[in-house]
């Protein structure tokens, strides 16, 4: 039995107003009395806990799909690479447009299209429907979390941002959490057709929040005139210093999670051999740090500073692997798994705020790259754990966990030359 999930690892008047000018400089105005409330941001970003929901609940129905298609379940796996695939290479084309066109206008461009294929899934007949609605279903969600991020550095200065992207990134941990578990308790209650359509449903009233709070939430901003090229405005970001070390982290944070993530389902079936629902419940302590502790944590990132906050997520994922590569007991192995998340929620919101620093002017394309090497570090992280698992499940983990601990080693060095 296979299981393979993605890891994917967002308000009054904005803080930074850039207007560019003729010549590419930008202006920043900002105001403490602009910062957006709590409440605002949870709303924003509520859209990203739907498609987190929806993208976590798949991997637990594998077995029942490929059952239901008279497919293998290797073959209907690749339901969630596809997924991937549109979602991580079209993060590059949505936020540098919501630079142009406007936060408001790619997110809900992108959720109604995301609504729209949602509810189509819910009538797939075969295995190949479902990998085709999968894919434009992944193109469609990716405009709205880079876009959030966005829009979370329009609205709160540097050294504030870490709260409102912990609120950002407990939605994202939510979803994970309650996708993987409740999403998998509820296909078993009113069948998975119906589990599609009820979050089509979910994702419409998210929809008619932001348009209901649309002054509140997106008040008009000046747009960005540049007529650069996506390729000039990538490579203008990638030159300022430490952008490329940092992108790094972010890849291979993402490569690390994703890798031992999408295969934790196949740990708890062949370790302690539990059936879909009992994956689901021991996985719902994923998410449950960054859903109760997210602003908290961000908080403290802001305070003790994220170049000390990030080598020590990334140590802690690599002891936690190794922990678990030494079959503890089944309370504790979901402890670990509690923990394993803690670890992500301690790197990628941190991650995520230094890269919003990189550039004013082109906030988007600066997120827009932070979600496409996050999303090819998921893809790249899945792939390789499965090439590596031939020599045994629990060796390919101690692998990435020694990787982990390398890894956090590095980041200790790069993130104090680069302060």
């Amino acid at each position: 039995m296979m299981f393979i999930d993605l890891w994917h690892c967002h308000a009054v008047i904005p803080v930074f107003m850039i207007v560019e000018t003729k010549d590419s400089s930008a202006v920043n105005i900002s105001s403490p009395h602009n910062k957006a409330t709590k409440g605002e941001v949870v709303i924003v970003s509520l859209a990203t806990f739907i498609i987190f929901f929806q993208a976590f609940m798949v991997a637990p129905l594998l077995p029942e799909l490929a059952s239901l298609f008279g497919s293998t379940v290797r073959q209907t796996s690749f339901i969630e690479p596809v997924y991937l695939l549109g979602y991580g290479v079209f993060t590059l084309v949505y936020a540098p447009l919501s630079d142009r066109y406007g936060r408001f206008s790619i997110i809900v461009c992108s959720l109604c299209l995301f609504i729209i294929f949602s509810f189509c899934t819910a009538f797939v007949k075969d295995t190949s429907q479902m990998i085709l609605l999968r894919l434009l279903t992944g193109i469609s969600a990716a405009g709205i979390a880079p876009t959030t991020i966005s829009w979370i550095s329009d609205r709160f200065p540097y050294a504030e941002r870490g709260y409102a992207l912990g609120i950002f990134f407990g939605c994202m941990a939510g979803g994970m959490a309650f996708g993987s578990s409740v999403g998998a308790l509820l296909a078993g209650i009113i069948g998975w057709r119906t589990l599609f359509s009820l979050v089509a449903f979910s994702g419409g009233i998210v929809l008619l929040f932001n348009i209901y709070y649309r002054r509140r939430l997106f008040p008009d901003l000046p747009k960005s005139s540049s007529q650069l090229s996506l390729l000039t405005i990538f490579r203008e970001i990638l030159s300022t210093p430490g952008a490329k070390g940092t992108y790094f982290f972010v890849f291979e944070n993402g490569l690390f999670h994703s890798g031992v993530f999408a295969w934790l389902g196949v740990y708890f079936y062949d370790v302690y051999h539990l059936d879909e629902r009992g994956i689901g419940l021991a996985l719902l302590g994923y998410g449950i740090p960054g859903l109760l502790l997210g602003p908290a944590l961000g908080r403290m990132a802001d305070r003790i500073g994220r170049r000390r906050i990030i080598p020590l997520g990334i140590v802690l994922g690599g002891i936690t692997v190794i922990l678990l590569s030494c079959i503890p007991a089944l309370f504790v192995a979901c402890l670990l798994v509690t923990i394993l998340s803690l670890s992500f929620d301690l790197t990628h919101p941190s991650l995520a705020t230094i890269v919003t620093s990189f550039s004013k002017k082109h906030a988007g394309g600066s997120t827009g790259l932070f979600a496409f090497f996050l999303f090819m570090g998921y893809g790249s992280g899945s792939l390789l754990f499965s090439l590596l698992v031939s020599t045994g499940l629990v060796e390919t983990l101690r692998i990435f966990g020694l990787m982990a601990i390398i890894a956090s080693l590095v980041a200790r060095r790069f993130f104090a030359l680069s302060q």
